[in-house]
């Protein structure tokens, strides 16, 4: 993908958030995850119904590249299979290890393919994904 296009997604999405706002829902699986070498801070809210996410919701205070991020993953992982949104996750962190991924299953997300050339925004992108991880591992604890 072309760099001047990675740079006008990621800043669409920091500017216009898909699925920002917590809902306060009691029904959704909730974390908060900050990033202690910056400002970085997201609450998540996600629903699973039927082993399908439904929704993912986030907010907080974060850089451009946590947000964007943050948006990029909601799109990307609502309406997959919890086994589908583990997949894509454990691509998702290998791209952004440099270690072998399928980009096809990333969508959008493979914007951030390179981010490892700037090792101090990889937290920032990783934070959200982080945050679906815990959610997921707090689900197979509930299992």
């Amino acid at each position: 993908m072309d760099n001047n296009l990675k740079r006008e997604i990621i800043l669409e999405n920091y500017q216009n958030p898909h699925h920002k706002g917590l809902l306060n829902d009691k029904s959704y699986l909730t974390a908060n995850m900050n990033n202690e070498s910056c400002i970085d801070e997201l609450n998540l809210e996600v629903k699973i119904e039927n082993d399908i996410i439904k929704d993912i919701r986030f907010d907080g205070e974060a850089c451009a590249i946590c947000i964007s991020s943050a948006s990029i993953m909601t799109t990307t992982l609502i309406g997959k299979t919890v086994k589908e949104a583990e997949n894509i996750l454990e691509n998702f962190l290998n791209m952004i290890d440099e270690k072998p991924y399928n980009k096809e299953i990333l969508e959008t997300a493979v914007v951030y393919d390179d981010i490892a050339k700037n090792p101090s925004r990889k937290k920032c992108a990783l934070l959200s994904w982080w945050g679906i991880e815990k959610i997921l591992n707090k689900l197979k604890a509930l299992d």
